[in-house]
């Protein structure tokens, strides 16, 4: 378990509620559902939760969302060969991450496997690789619909 998740849920709310009049504006970023060549997933273990996800995080100010993703895929996952697919979708929903509200494209992408470790050990705690009926659940910040989506090739806007 994560640092988030000690804290209750009425101080989390209060933050989220901070961050809310703070940014004003929801928060835009990629999440990657990155497979190998013999169809593994990529997915990272978060250091707040704990948990698994997929990796990406947000644009940074100047930079493309393609630029975003080969980033946090060497960033988080330590993968440099990258080649990205087609688009899963736009996730909007407001409740999903309970940090702020983001606005989340998923791409997918055919990558080799990491070849290093996360760069920061305190955001992200390893990179793994999974097969279909290995897959944990449930990922972290609602991002089990995203994977879903991508495994059926199916097209989401929310």
């Amino acid at each position: 378990m994560g640092p988030l998740s000690y804290l209750p849920r009425s101080v989390l709310g209060v933050a989220q509620e901070i961050v809310r009049h703070l940014l004003k504006r929801p928060v835009v970023g990629v999440a990657v559902a990155a497979r190998t060549d013999d169809g593994r997933w990529l997915l990272i273990r978060r250091a707040d939760t704990g948990t698994w996800a997929l990796p990406g995080g947000t644009v940074e100010w100047g930079e493309t969302l393609r630029t975003t993703v080969v980033r946090e895929l060497d960033e988080e996952a330590g993968v440099d060969d990258v080649t990205i697919g087609p688009i899963v979708g736009v996730f909007s929903r407001p409740d999903r991450d309970i940090r702020f509200h983001a606005v989340t494209i998923v791409v997918t992408a055919r990558v080799a496997e990491p070849s290093r470790p996360p760069k920061n050990r305190l955001e992200i705690r390893e990179a793994r690789l999974f097969r279909d009926e290995d897959l944990p659940a449930p990922l972290a910040m609602g991002m089990d619909d995203m994977l879903a989506a991508a495994q059926r090739g199916e097209v989401v806007f929310e």
